[in-house]
């Protein structure tokens, strides 16, 4: 693999990964691939550089030490994959950046779970003949407004200046440091009860609380309800459109996606953390974060009446 083919392996891509398959076996599996392809390929011609060796002189009764110039392999170059190259150092500007995920969550009225999920141990069964679309849609709003609050607080700035103003209107305000699931967009997609579907927007979210946030609108709605499916559909800047199937694990498809990536990543990422240059630093370690953290999924004192 010559130099040039190890240049397109510096960067960021996405795969798709397939349900039920752990991430770390993903990670694994790709890396697996990448090996086969960089060690299928014909190594570069090692460079040459002159090194002095001390010996005897040939041709010396008294054995003389001399130096002698001759040429000897250089291992500046040698190919040496561990991760992506700079591409790690992109995903630590990502982290930064704290960029928001797009989820698709389905949710089923009617019972409750010990772990939110539907096959978990059920804890509670209720009606739904009450539920409406509207209700759900009113408390859909009442959690984007309280956790859009809670995002203001967290990113820790002074909505008096201008510069934050223009910030809020660009929609690029983010946390100055690690928060609790914050959500920044939801709507429903469908409603045919007892199943629902909501398209959430968010960051620092995880799935267990994805999962309970259809629990906690469940009980919201004067029911219960499980999560049944969780799907992302967006990590930062990149979509499913972006994404590798899994036959794409492979190091051209790899180093492709990665040069058509590259330019895109390069923009977002500056959009995202150039609005924070000069602007205030990140709370100390003893700045209590906690004390306006989102009480639970729906938000700081949130409960909808009915």
């Amino acid at each position: 693999m010559g130099s040039a083919g190890l240049a397109r392996l510096q960067g960021l891509f996405a795969v798709y990964k397939p349900p039920g398959l752990k991430w770390k076996h993903l990670r694994d599996t790709v890396e697996l691939q990448l090996l086969k392809g960089l060690n299928a390929g014909k190594p570069p011609a090692p460079k040459q550089r002159v090194r002095f060796l001390l010996g005897p002189m040939e041709s010396s009764k008294e054995k003389e030490l001399t130096l002698t110039a001759t040429r000897v392999p250089t291992l500046i170059n040698h190919p040496l994959v561990l991760g992506v190259g700079h591409g790690r150092g992109l995903l630590t500007d990502m982290y930064n950046a704290h960029l928001t995920k797009d989820y698709t969550v389905r949710g089923l009225l009617g019972k409750a779970t010990d772990d939110f999920c539907e096959d978990g141990r059920l804890v509670e069964k209720t009606t739904y003949d009450h539920v409406t679309r509207e209700k759900l849609d009113r408390i859909l709003a009442v959690i984007q407004g309280s956790h859009q609050k809670a995002l203001v607080t967290y990113s820790n700035l002074d909505l008096q200046t201008q510069e934050a103003y223009e910030m809020a209107v660009s929609g690029v305000i983010r946390p100055m440091n690690k928060s609790p699931m914050l959500i920044t967009g939801i709507r429903c997609l469908q409603f045919a009860p007892p199943e629902f579907l909501l398209e959430v927007q968010c960051m620092h979210e995880t799935q267990k609380q994805l999962r309970r946030l259809v629990h906690e609108i469940g009980l919201e709605l004067k029911s219960t309800a499980v999560c049944t499916q969780v799907r992302r559909t967006r990590d930062g800047f990149f979509t499913l459109d972006d994404a590798l199937l899994r036959t794409q694990w492979d190091l051209p498809s790899i180093q492709d996606a990665i040069q058509a990536a590259a330019p895109r990543v390069a923009a977002e990422l500056e959009k995202s953390l150039r609005p924070w240059l000069g602007t205030q630093e990140p709370p100390g370690p003893g700045q209590p974060w906690d004390s306006t953290r989102p009480r639970s999924a729906l938000g700081p004192e949130s409960h909808v009446g009915h």
